[in-house]
C-alpha cells in the first residue's frame, strides 16, 4: 500500500466493514480494512460494495482493503471487529504483526466463552505491548455505513486514551463518548444482548408491550448489579453502551439477537439458527454461570440461559419470574 493506514479495521463481516467506511469518510486519516478472502477484497477493489454483508450500501472510495496483516505493522489504532468467541485467536495469529503500543480496539460485544473473562483481559493477556480498549454502544452496521447519526462509546484503560482514540476515530456522522470504565461498557455491551432476547421471547410469545418495558427495566437492575460486582461503574449501565444498547437492540428488528428470541418465543426452541451468529446465545450461559458463582442475582439471564439450553420451557421460565418473592424494586439508603 503506498500510505501506511493510521487506522487498521480486521474482520469484513458487516459491523468491520461499517466501521472502516465510516472511519475513511472523515478523510482525516488513511484507513484499511483486513478482510480474509481475496473475493472480498476484489468486490470492494472494483465496486466498493461488500453486498454479502452489506447490501446496497456504498462505500467510501478513500477505504483500502487487502488481506495482506502486514499492513499492520505501522498503524497506531487497529479495530478488531470480529466475534467475541474468536479475539483470542484472531490476537495470537496477529500480534507478531502489531505495532508495540499501538491501540487495539475491542469491537465486539460478549465475554469469553470458555473461561467467562472479558476480552479486554483475554487481549491483554495475549498482547501485552499493546493497549487495549473496546467500542461499544447502539449502532447497526448498515445505519453506521450509510451515515446515519449514531453514537457510541469507546473505553480504554485511562480517560486520555480514550478521548484519543474518540478524536480519531469520530467523525461528522459517527461520535465517540469517551470512557474509562472498560468494565462497564464491556459487561453492557455483553448483558444487552441477552436481554434482548428475553425481548424476542417476549415478543415471539405474545406477552405484550408492557411486559417489554418491565423487561427491560428489571434487566437494566440485572446489568448494574452485573458491572458492580465485578468492580465497574453501576452507573455505566444508564449510558450508552448499556440503556442506550439495550433499548435499540431490544426493540428493533434489525437485531439478530431479538429476531432469535422471537422465534425461541414462538416455536420453543433455537431450531433453524446458528448459535455462531448470535452473540447473546453464548453471553446467557456465560453470565449465568459467572452470576451464580458470585451469587448475583440475575433471574432474567438465567431464564434465558435455561431456555437457550432446553433446560426450561417458557411457560416455566414466566411462572418462576413472576412468582419471585416480592421486594422494594430499590434498596433503601442509609
Amino acid at each position: 500500500m503506498r500510505t501506511n493506514p493510521h487506522v487498521v479495521v480486521v474482520g469484513a463481516g458487516a459491523f468491520g466493514t461499517a466501521l472502516a467506511t465510516v472511519v475513511a469518510q472523515t478523510g482525516d486519516v488513511p484507513v484499511a480494512l483486513l478482510a480474509r478472502r481475496d473475493e472480498t477484497v476484489r468486490e470492494i477493489r472494483d465496486t466498493r460494495r461488500n453486498e454479502t454483508v452489506l447490501p446496497g450500501i456504498a462505500l467510501s472510495a478513500s477505504l483500502a482493503v487487502t488481506t495482506d496483516p502486514a499492513v499492520l505493522r505501522q498503524a497506531p489504532v487497529v479495530l478488531f471487529a470480529m466475534p467475541s468467541q474468536v479475539q483470542r485467536e484472531a490476537a495470537r495469529e496477529l500480534a507478531s504483526f502489531l505495532a508495540d503500543g499501538a491501540s487495539v480496539v475491542i469491537c465486539a460485544k460478549g465475554m469469553e466463552k470458555a473461561s467467562g473473562r472479558l476480552l479486554t483481559d483475554v487481549l491483554e493477556e495475549e498482547l501485552p505491548r499493546q493497549h487495549v480498549a473496546v467500542l461499544s454502544g447502539p449502532g447497526f452496521a448498515a445505519d453506521i455505513a450509510r451515515g446515519l447519526p449514531t453514537a457510541m462509546v469507546v473505553a480504554a484503560a485511562t480517560m486520555e486514551k480514550a478521548a484519543e482514540l474518540a478524536r480519531v476515530l469520530s467523525g461528522p456522522t459517527f461520535r465517540l463518548y469517551p470512557s474509562a470504565d472498560r468494565i462497564g461498557v464491556q459487561l453492557g455491551g455483553a448483558l444487552k444482548n441477552v436481554l434482548a432476547i428475553a425481548c424476542g421471547i417476549v415478543e415471539g410469545a405474545g406477552l405484550g408491550d408492557s411486559a417489554r418495558a418491565a423487561l427491560i427495566s428489571r434487566g437494566l437492575a440485572e446489568m448494574s448489579r452485573f458491572v458492580a460486582a465485578h468492580d465497574g461503574d453501576a452507573a455505566t449501565v444508564t449510558g450508552l453502551s448499556g440503556l442506550g444498547d439495550l433499548v435499540l437492540t431490544g426493540t428493533s428488528h434489525q437485531s439478530r439477537n431479538l429476531r432469535f428470541g422471537i422465534a425461541l418465543g414462538r416455536q420453543g426452541n433455537a431450531d433453524g439458527w446458528s448459535g455462531d451468529l448470535v452473540e447473546g446465545a453464548f453471553a446467557a450461559g456465560v453470565a449465568s454461570q459467572v452470576a451464580t458463582e458470585r451469587k448475583i442475582d440475575m433471574p432474567i439471564t438465567d431464564a434465558v440461559a435455561a431456555i437457550i439450553d432446553g433446560k426450561l420451557d417458557l411457560p416455566t421460565a414466566i411462572g418462576k419470574l413472576m412468582t419471585r418473592p416480592i421486594t422494594q424494586e430499590f434498596k433503601e439508603k442509609g
